[in-house]
């Protein structure tokens, strides 16, 4: 019998997933992925600069799906003896007695410690808000005052959910929202979060309140549980020893091995669209174009530029939809530097004995900066001399071909530089070296015509042979496992033959904070 051709475009996560998932359940496929770029892992993966590893984004490798755990553990196993920096500080972790030892293997997955905190009025706060001394020490007596008598108000008096600005004050109060949501949400959107839809929100943020954060911290003291903790104050995650573009990059290989093909540098640019269903994708290689038919597509390109690249007419109405999808593009500056101003005032012993968080979100409404990464703290072997340098990540949100966009690789990072020595984070004579990326569509929006997008779903699923998986694939700000489960019910569908996608699009809509685990 003739194997099916599976077309996947996107070699990220959603799509190597797609691919590898169906490769290793079916030998009835031939199974080909196109992707755009020369690299592997779209945003999920990383930058090799000079020995220093940059993680695009920052992916914590956890889930409350065991598949995905699975999944993940499979590709690499966890490590059985300590990493480096574990060794040298002495530091002890609950380990597996088989597993890999990271100073020996490459292919191992490390188990670390998770610390997120916002830096605000010069100070750290607990990511998300916790109600212990030390918070109400960082705001002082008036904000904690005023921060308590309006979250009372907002359980009395209740806003029409018709924007995240409502959403947020609806679960913390007004003064709260505007300390620690307002200004970082207009950073990350350009929007004022009065202008954006409460699903962003509903997405992101979920179950999570202060009444929630006050209920974490009684059982904690009381040593009570029910059975749920959100992992958001849970302490270790998992991470690839080089970080997340290593996992993909061996799913890549598995994916290769098993008989799938990769094509790179090919940039889908118009779509076959007949009826109900997909001919075919056009693709522009270096200067050439070339037509690749298919029976089945994965599509994890940006929904708006798959619907614009149909070749056939889609009717206005969806057109408009589709053309009308926001996004947020990300501008990352590494920095290496001898040493960081910010002092290590926790119990957490590190090398350097830098701070010890993972990310920083930064809530300073004078910058435009809006989190920072700390590579070491990742993995030690992200940093080619962890004990002499610290290997940072400023993160940036912007539009494509606005001014900061715009500016050079040199004007960008001098720029971020400032930014860094104005907050006392570190000192001009302490840089070593510098690097600048740019990732374009990092951010699906809710906002424009979003509001609109169940029906270009709707539209869309209409084409029998066309599955849209990840983040950018459905439009919606998906975790990496979120995006990855989005392709576990496609390929159940397509073993199936099943034609209903509801399963696919249902992915991350339920009614949990995000980083909540069972």
């Amino acid at each position: 019998m003739k194997k099916k051709k599976v077309i996947i475009i996107g070699a990220g996560p959603a799509g190597l997933t797609a691919g590898y998932e169906l490769m290793k359940q079916s030998k009835d496929y031939e199974v080909i992925i196109l992707e755009e770029s020369n690299d592997i892992g779209g945003i999920s993966r990383t930058v090799n600069y000079k020995g220093n590893r940059m993680d695009i984004g920052g992916h914590r490798f956890f889930s409350k799906n065991q598949e995905v755990m699975d999944f993940w553990k499979t590709i690499m196993p966890l490590q059985g003896k300590p990493s480096y920096d574990d060794k040298i500080l002495g530091r002890e972790k609950t380990l597996p007695k088989k597993g890999p030892d990271p100073e020996k293997v490459d292919r191992v997955m490390l188990l670390r410690h998770r610390v997120s905190r916002i830096y605000y009025l010069k100070k750290f706060f607990d990511y998300p808000i916790s109600m212990k001394l030390q918070t109400f020490k960082n705001m002082g007596v008036g904000r904690t005052v005023s921060s308590g008598f309006s979250y009372l108000k907002a359980t009395v008096v209740k806003k029409p959910e018709t924007s995240l600005e409502n959403f947020y004050i609806n679960r913390f109060g007004k003064k709260l929202y505007s300390m620690f949501f307002e200004k970082y949400t207009e950073k990350l959107w350009g929007r004022h979060p009065s202008q954006i839809s409460a699903d962003w929100g509903a997405q992101r943020v979920k179950g999570l309140s202060i009444l929630g954060i006050v209920k974490d911290m009684f059982k904690k003291v009381f040593h009570l549980n029910n059975g749920k903790v959100e992992t958001s104050l849970i302490e270790e995650f998992l991470y690839p020893k080089y970080g997340p573009g290593q996992l993909w990059e061996t799913v890549a290989k598995e994916f290769e091995k098993m008989g799938g093909t990769i094509q790179k540098g090919y940039k889908v640019v118009q779509i076959d669209n007949q009826k109900n269903k997909i001919k075919s994708v056009i693709c522009e290689v270096g200067s050439k174009k070339e037509t690749i038919e298919g029976d089945i597509f994965i599509s994890s390109m940006p929904l708006k530029d798959l619907v614009i690249s149909m070749k056939k007419k889609v009717p206005t109405k969806y057109y408009d939809i589709a053309q009308g999808l926001p996004y947020r593009d990300f501008v990352t500056v590494g920095i290496l530097v001898d040493k960081l101003n910010l002092k290590n005032e926790t119990d957490i012993k590190t090398l350097h004995n830098i701070v010890p968080d993972c990310w920083i979100y930064v809530q300073e409404p004078n910058v435009k900066l809006g989190r920072i990464q700390i590579f070491n703290n990742w993995s030690p072997y992200m940093v080619k001399d962890p004990n002499e340098t610290v290997w940072i990540g400023l993160e940036y949100f912007c539009n494509e071909n606005d001014n900061f966009w715009n500016m050079s690789d040199q004007e960008c990072i001098q720029f971020a530089t400032e930014e860094l020595i104005s907050m006392g984070i570190i000192d001009k004579d302490d840089v070593i070296d510098s690097h600048r990326e740019k990732v374009k569509k990092a951010y699906p929006a809710y906002f424009d015509t979003y509001d609109n997008i169940d029906e270009l779903i709707t539209y869309i699923n209409q084409y029998e042979n066309l599955y849209c998986v990840g983040r950018n694939g459905q439009h919606r700000y998906n975790n990496m496992d979120h995006s990855m489960v989005t392709s576990f019910e496609t390929i159940k569908n397509i073993l199936n033959h099943s034609k209903d996608k509801t399963n696919i699009w249902n992915v991350n809509t339920e009614k949990e904070y995000h980083e909540e685990k069972k």
